[in-house]
Parts: C-alpha cells; structure tokens; sequence
C-alpha cells in the first residue's frame, strides 16, 4: 500500500533502521530518514539511503512538515559507558524525546517509541505481559521506561503514542551489531568454530528477527488507535524465549565442529583477546536479567501480524548471509560493530558521545 505522507525515523542509520529504511521503501512507503551520523561508517555491506544528518535535538516542524508517522529510534543503544555517569548518557536522550513527541502532538503526527522488553529485568520463569511490573537492571532498561512514562503523561484523546517494547533484536543489518547475543555466537561459530559465552547461560531473553521488528512497524503505520494512549507492545513471539545456552547449542547444531565455552569468571586480563566477547552487566558468570515475554496482544492489535523467523529459522538464515558476505574474524573483531566500545572510541577521540543519538 502506497501511503500518502512521508514516514519520518529518527535513528536512520542504527541497527534498526539501516535495515528499516530500505525494508520500508520497497513497500512503497515513502521515508525521510535523519541521523546524527556517528555511525556513517559502520557498514558491514553497502546500504543504499539517503539520509539527512542532523541531531535530533535539532528537529524543526519544518523537518516534519507532511509527515504522518514518526518513528523514534534514535537514542544510547547499550550500557554501561566509559565514564560518564547513567545521568550524562541517558537524560539528553529522555528531554529530546518529550520535544520530540510534544511536536508530533502539536502537529497531528503519528509518534512511534523504539522501547524493549529489558524493562521487565527480572520477570523470573513466569510469562511477563505487557501489565507485568517492570525492574529494569540497567541505566539504559531504566532510560526506556522513563520515556514511556513520560509519554504516557503526555497522552490525550488526540495524542496516542505506541510504545514498541522489541524483544532482543538479531539478524543481518548493513550497520551490524555483533554485540547482540545471537548475532555475536553465529559470528562466533562462523570465524572460529568456537561459542564463548560471557554467563552461565541460564537467563532467558525473548528473541525477535530483525525484519519481523520492522514488519511490526510497518503495521503500526496505519493501525486504528486507541481513544487514549499510549498503547504498549510487546514485539516477538511468545514461543521465542530461550535460554542464552538453548540459542549457542541451536547454533552448534546448524555450524558442525562448533565448541562451546564459557569466559573465565574472576581476575580478567584486557590484553586476553576477549574484551569484545564480555558483558561488563554480568558479575561472576550470572546475568541477574532474565524475562521470558508473552507476545499475545500485538496480534490483538495488528491483526495478521506473526513473526516469520524463529530462532532456530531465523539462526539459519543468518549463517547463510554471513557466509554469502564471507564474514572474517577480523570484521567480527571490528570495533564498528560493539555500540560500548565504538562509542568510546569516539568520546576519546572528541566527539559529544554523551549526547549521542
């Protein structure tokens, strides 16, 4: 369906949207993509976009002008990082938001909140709804809920915002992250025959392919909203949670050869070749976050929607473009590719990290 105003996205050229713009385009959907530019050069393959760089703090009405949807994916994408303390990071991220969703209300503009399901932190063995009590564990989990609550307060009956809480995203994107737990252990398996995985791998995390994330989007494009906002979904599906030990075996079976280890807990050299692999939120071997997410509503509200890539399909798929690419070790080592770490880099190297987006 051809839509006749423009779909703005904040973040064109994160994880997310590298693979959102082109996803959306060939549907005929028309796109204005905007993005500081930070990771213009993080590319793993060619990506065909034509983006506008401005900081998002920067938007104007003019900016928006003739636009129906806006889809917010702009924001820190992990944690911890470097030294900047949670509130340098992550604020700038909450106060560009609120301006940026009280524009789109003042304008009539459909606003579309890029959340994650790291908001329920530790939801236990039990399912976890989108009415469940949220713990986040992190500064960044915490960040995400902020801006949800601040959107909620924001809400009207002309003012509905979605708020997409995504499931732990994987999958090919021209601006890859090999920092993403599947995405690091098939290109683990791939380069070096070898899984090594930074916890004891018995936390769970719900899983969503790349593009079934971006069909979810899609769809909210048009979706009929509620009388009052904001609505809350969780994206993936409620059979995808695994435990992080269940995803490196499922990979064992489909790379053959591949071992299986776990990093060394305790005194860790820096100079071990491993930092990449490491997860500075994990403590002695445990990954304290672990959820497993029910996905029933957002067939509720996106009535055909379902997710076209589990795990193990969506896993498969993946091997085969990593190989079709011929993925080396030295680009799964490629810094480009580990939000913390490239983003220090570029703090190091003078650039405003900490009012990322």
């Amino acid at each position: 369906m051809v839509m006749s105003k423009t779909v703005v996205i904040t973040g064109s050229q994160s994880y997310i949207g590298s693979r959102l713009v082109p996803y959306l385009k060939e549907r005929g959907i028309r796109v204005r993509e905007y993005d500081a530019g930070f990771f213009r050069d993080c590319t793993l393959y060619p990506s065909q976009e034509a983006t506008i760089f401005k900081d998002v703090r920067e938007l104007t009405e003019q900016d928006l002008a003739g636009a129906e949807t806006l889809v917010h994916l702009a924001g820190i994408s992990n944690d911890p990082f470097g030294s900047l303390s949670a509130e340098a990071v992550y604020d700038p991220t909450r106060a560009y938001t609120a301006r940026l969703a009280t524009l789109c209300r003042a304008m009539g503009i459909r606003f579309i909140f890029a959340s994650s399901c790291s908001v329920y932190g530790i939801g236990g063995e039990a399912l976890v709804t989108e009415e469940s009590p949220t713990f986040p564990q992190t500064p960044y989990s915490l960040n995400k809920l902020q801006i949800e609550q601040d959107l909620t307060a924001m809400s009207d009956g002309t003012f509905a915002p979605i708020i997409l809480r995504f499931a732990t995203v994987f999958g090919l994107s021209p601006r890859m992250r090999f920092d993403l737990v599947v995405n690091m252990c098939v290109g683990m398996a791939l380069t070096n025959q070898k899984i090594i995985l930074n916890s004891d791998g018995k936390a769970w995390r719900p899983l969503v392919h790349i593009e079934d994330a971006c069909e979810a989007i899609r769809r909210c494009l048009n979706m009929p909203l509620p009388p009052r906002g904001p609505l809350r979904l969780n994206i993936g599906d409620t059979g995808q949670s695994h435990r992080i030990l269940e995803v490196a075996e499922m990979i064992q079976r489909q790379v053959p050869g591949c071992e299986l280890e776990f990093l060394p807990q305790g005194r860790q050299r820096s100079d071990d070749g491993l930092e990449l692999v490491r997860d500075r939120k994990i403590q002695d071997g445990v990954d304290r976050r672990t959820y497993r997410v029910a996905c029933e509503r957002v067939k509720e509200a996106l009535p055909g929607f379902a997710c076209a890539w589990p795990v193990a399909r969506g896993i498969e798929r993946l091997i085969g473009e990593l190989r079709a690419l011929g993925l080396t070790q030295t680009q799964l080592q490629d810094i480009r590719f580990y939000r913390v770490q490239y983003l220090e880099s570029l703090l190091k190297a003078g650039s405003p990290v900490a009012t990322l987006t």
